[in-house]
């Protein structure tokens, strides 16, 4: 059985974009593949946390993806800060990657407009040893991580050179098919994200039926009348991909019905169909946010099972490279 590893930061309500570009995919996986999902807290600290937000913000990401459908019988569930051996595999694996390699990493150019720092900088470095530590077969990857996936596999290759000796395998980008990106409600050309300073351009899981329609009434759209599925049209396209999403519809037969429907019917059917859609997700959401104790042991049952895997990889790359 292969082993397939994910993660999401824990920085504020995860949103409609998480949920269905990772998390309800990750669903299904459970059932044919080994599956290991974090709370990445380390990867956050790269930009300013409060540290009592962040620790309620975990237990919420923790909570959320129970609440999505993720099985702690089935997946290993943990918070990254917890398991020491990412830290540690992650110096191990800076002292082997050059300069340059980090300078071509795009995410940091864009996120480094505010000023640089060592832990933006170093981040894709703690994103391979995330990867490394557990022998991870295959990674779910957007457009956005495949960089960062292809730099793991370099990094690999390079230990793997330098001690003679083909420990790390190669993981390889899992492809999810008929995944759209999710972007923007705001601007079709940015994705949909926690950072964004607009509430108004995203739908967080949290958000109550009547805060999901003013969302989607005030959803950017564009000058033209008619509704089409076309890439030229990144608003609309953005907005049939997530109702094609929530109703189980093809985008194309979507906008077929509501060519010449205008926008409010059009906006007002996506709200509902994206309000039934995330109904179970919010009522399970409450049922767990009610039983802290119950994600806390969930926490602590996959802090042991991934230890118990870091552990191994931490000691023989200790041992490979003369640290023990």
């Amino acid at each position: 059985m292969k082993t397939v590893l994910s993660g999401i930061q824990p920085t504020g309500n995860l949103h409609l974009g998480n949920y269905l570009g990772s998390i309800r995919n990750w669903i299904d996986l459970q059932s044919t593949h080994r599956c290991i999902f974090g709370v990445m807290n380390l990867h956050a600290i790269t930009l300013p946390q409060d540290p009592k937000e962040l620790q309620k913000n975990v237990l919420d990401a923790a909570a959320i993806y129970l609440a999505c459908g993720l099985d702690p019988k089935k997946s290993t569930i943990f918070v990254q800060s917890d398991v020491a051996e990412h830290a540690e595999l992650a110096w191990v694996l800076g002292t082997l990657t050059p300069m340059g390699w980090l300078n071509r990493m795009t995410q940091f150019k864009e996120k480094s407009a505010d000023g640089e720092q060592l832990g933006l900088y170093a981040y894709p470095v703690l994103m391979a040893a995330d990867i490394l530590l557990y022998h991870a077969d295959l990674v779910p990857v957007g457009e956005d991580q495949k960089q960062h996936l292809e730099l793991t596999r370099d990094i690999a290759g390079a230990f793997n050179r330098r001690f003679g000796k083909e420990y790390f395998k190669l993981p390889e980008p899992m492809i999810l098919q008929g995944v759209k990106r999710i972007m923007s409600l705001q601007d079709g050309a940015k994705k949909m994200s926690k950072s964004d300073e607009s509430d108004l351009s995203r739908i967080n899981l949290t958000d109550a039926p009547e805060e999901i329609l003013k969302k989607i009434k005030k959803a950017k759209t564009d000058s033209l009348s008619s509704v089409s599925y076309d890439e030229a049209r990144p608003e609309i396209y953005n907005l049939l991909n997530i109702f094609s999403a929530a109703s189980g519809k093809t985008p194309q037969a979507i906008a077929q019905e509501y060519e010449t429907s205008g926008y409010g019917k059009f906006k007002n059917d996506l709200a509902e169909s994206l309000i039934e859609k995330l109904r179970a997700i919010q009522e399970n959401l409450i049922r767990f946010k009610q039983n802290e104790s119950y994600i806390k042991q969930v926490l602590s049952d996959g802090k042991k099972s991934a230890q118990e895997i870091a552990a191994k990889t931490r000691k023989e790359v200790f041992e490979i490279v003369g640290l023990n």
